[in-house]
């Protein structure tokens, strides 16, 4: 008979309340299920010996096979250590000691084979091995233990408690013990013939207890497989509900409002890119299902019009539509923009925002209820509860993950049916994300840039060439244009960055005096009609220079400037730099990027840098800053409960994602309820996970 793997942990041999208590604190282990999920992080192998020649400078551990061939000790700073000359027939290195060196002294002999086993360094020429663990050759190979040690995820407070990676592992083969190392198949024949899976049971005690690695490489891969492959049917089952369950409102005519405006007012000729999303939208629309899609598109690709032209499809068929955004700079913007834009077809638009007077306030509220108001735009004042549609069709978030979970559901319940809703963003998710966090959406992209559009120039420049770079900027302003100087800050550091700050805009102000310059300053400390006044005066082009902190980073737009300087740019983040770059590249000049920084650099700086000026494709900087930064730090707090991942890396383990993926939609295309006989597995599996999992329940 099977254990339940349901059972609490403090029934387990061996664990014992106390132990139980720290493993349910330290590792959230509740359950036997827990347990057996609790992934090794790495693999110590004892099966390989290496030869001295062999070694590679990679901090690795390693066992080798030799001889002592004699002890000295080496005066140092602080008392002495104890070296020892150790030599095997292909080359010759070190063993050092910095304490029990009697013992050592007292116990080791020269010219008996040992076999050590150890972290080596590289120093001097030379490798070395610091306290290795030590035992005679005859002695090791009378007790062979398991080939391939696995190394347990760990904490300090479980080390100071005596649960040790030896307990860890004590307790695992006792639940293999009890289970007799029988567990449920999770996946059905037909994947795991065609893909060539080991059983679960069998993966499951490779993982923990390997006897080879080559058996250990099938146990990852199918226990990855699985993971992600269950991650991806439940987010597609969610859009296949959704799209079943929740009807839309049908956009069924494409009328005067939309025709009118391409035929006579549309400013510029639509990209192909552009022309694409929108047919995806049209398709959408015409649907009976409510709209849920993610519209991504660089920095300056144009998704303001595809939003708008969404929008005019509302229009023609009686609908309101809104657009949120989350600042009020961003939110101004994309009025002042639109409303434009809807001047010639006498569309009636409004803004929304926190300092709306409570007079104007009042006159919205009635137009929006009465019908009379079409497009509202504003920040997260549209989600007072004052603020009621008269028939809300569509709604548009921009840069949605600024939003929480929340304040988007409160849009949704606006209206009786819920409305289309369209989620824009400039910050390039990569697919791999993208295929994880928002599988429940349906996902476009804008992937080319408006005609006319110059890539902008982007160079490295170290902090002594700083004169080079003044000259530079003093051409630019003769020919007419502004300058942005950025610099970071960072919440720590607050101090130290206002004084960068402070000091980078004295020696700018040294160097471009007034009259004959002007320049605008912009940080956290300042009053906001303060910011708004400095932002203002660069917006009108009074100001020839702006210096700030990163508070310019999303969405202001000044097509006349063209050149950004971004001061200490080791301390950014990539998705940041390029975000940074994209505010300047909005006119028909010739624009440039230039990246200051001092002479010492990191490798992941070097890295960031080196892809800045290499490349301006947003997709292929978020890949790069996926594989630098992890998946957490990317999505930030709010969304990172998906991406617990147990033994998968949505990174490294990219391609093993999209297979799951592909198996999971087509599965799901031959059979949506998993009624079959043979799908009876995954549906099992999927209510147990339902049931004990949660997470799934506030992603996207």
């Amino acid at each position: 008979m099977s254990v339940n793997l349901q059972t609490p942990i403090d029934y387990l041999k061996g664990v014992g309340p106390n132990r139980a208590d720290l493993l349910r604190s330290e590792l959230g282990i509740q359950t036997y299920q827990d347990l057996i999920n609790l992934f090794p992080n790495r693999y110590i192998d004892r099966t390989r010996y290496y030869k001295i020649n062999e070694l590679q400078r990679n901090n690795a551990e390693v066992q080798i096979v030799g001889v002592i061939t004699g002890f000295k000790e080496v005066a140092q700073k602080r008392g002495k250590r104890l070296v020892a000359n150790f030599r095997d027939d292909s080359g010759i290195m070190e063993l050092v000691w910095f304490r029990g060196q009697k013992w050592i002294r007292e116990n080791l002999k020269t010219g008996q084979p040992y076999v050590i086993f150890g972290k080596t360094n590289w120093f001097n020429g030379k490798y070395s091995m610091p306290h290795p663990e030590i035992e005679l050759q005859a002695e090791h190979e009378s007790n062979l233990r398991s080939a391939m040690q696995a190394i347990y995820p760990s904490t300090e407070k479980l080390s100071n408690k005596g649960i040790t990676n030896k307990v860890v592992t004590k307790i695992m083969q006792q639940l293999f013990l009890e289970s007799k190392g029988r567990f449920v198949e999770t996946l059905p024949d037909s994947v795991m013939t065609e893909l060539k899976l080991i059983p679960k049971s069998e993966a499951l005690f490779n993982i923990h207890f390997p006897k080879t690695p080559e058996l250990l490489a099938r146990a990852q891969f199918r226990l990855k497989f699985e993971e992600l492959f269950y991650i991806q049917l439940q987010l597609i089952i969610k859009n296949l509900i959704h799209k079943s369950k929740i009807k839309g409102f049908s956009f069924d005519k494409v009328g005067d409002y939309f025709n009118t405006f391409y035929k006579n007012h549309l400013p510029f000729e639509l990209t192909n890119a552009q022309k694409r999303v929108l047919k995806e939208i049209r398709l959408d629309l015409g649907s009976n299902a409510q709209m849920n899609r993610l519209l991504q598109g660089d920095v300056g690709s144009g998704k303001t019009i595809v939003a708008f032209m969404s929008m005019l499809m509302g229009l023609d068929n009686d609908f309101q539509c809104c657009l949120m955004a989350p600042t009020a700079i961003l939110s101004a913007q994309h009025y002042q923009g639109i409303s434009e834009l809807c001047k010639p077809l006498n569309i009636s638009v409004s803004l929304l925002t926190g300092s709306t007077k409570t007079s104007y306030r009042k006159i919205i509220h009635e137009n929006l209820e009465n019908g009379n108001l079409q497009i509202l735009i504003g920040t997260h004042a549209l989600l007072e509860d004052k603020v009621k549609f008269k028939n809300l069709g569509l709604a548009i978030i921009d840069e949605q993950h600024r939003f929480g979970v929340a304040q988007r559901s409160k849009l949704w319940h606006k209206n009786e049916l819920p409305p289309n809703v369209l989620v824009m963003t400039a910050t390039p998710i990569p697919r791999t994300l993208a295929m994880s966090v928002y599988g429940d959406l349906d996902i476009s992209v804008i992937d080319e840039l408006p005609a006319g559009r110059k890539p902008i120039k982007t160079v490295h420049r170290y902090d002594n060439n700083r004169l080079k770079v003044f000259k530079f900027m003093k051409d630019e302003i003769a020919l007419g244009r502004q300058i942005y100087i950025v610099y970071p800050l960072i919440q720590e550091s607050e101090k130290m960055d206002y004084k960068d700050l402070m000091d980078g805009y004295e020696s700018v102000s040294r160097e471009f005096p007034m009259p004959n310059y002007q320049i605008s300053i912009v940080h956290g400390k300042m009053k906001p009609a303060d910011k708004d006044y400095e932002m203002e005066r660069f917006v009108k082009g009074e100001t020839q220079i702006m210096v700030a902190t990163t508070v310019i980073e999303v969405g202001v737009n000044v097509p006349n400037a063209s050149v950004m300087i971004i001061e200490s740019a080791e301390r950014f983040g990539l998705s940041q730099l390029h975000q940074l770059r994209g505010r300047v590249g909005r006119g028909a000049e010739q624009s440039y990027c230039i990246l200051m920084t001092s002479h010492k650099l990191s490798q992941d700086s070097k890295t960031r840098l080196e892809t800045m000026v290499r490349s301006s494709d947003g997709f292929e900087i978020a890949e790069v800053d996926l594989k630098l930064r992890g998946p957490g730090d990317i999505m930030g707090t709010q969304q990172s409960g998906i991406l617990n991942l147990r033994i998968a890396d949505i990174v490294k383990d990219k391609d093993i994602l999209e297979q799951s993926r592909y198996y999971a939609k087509s599965i799901l295309k031959q059979d949506p309820s998993l009624a079959a006989p043979e799908h009876k597995v995954i549906l099992n599996t999927y209510r147990q996970m339902s049931k004990y999992r949660n997470i799934w329940n506030y992603i996207s």
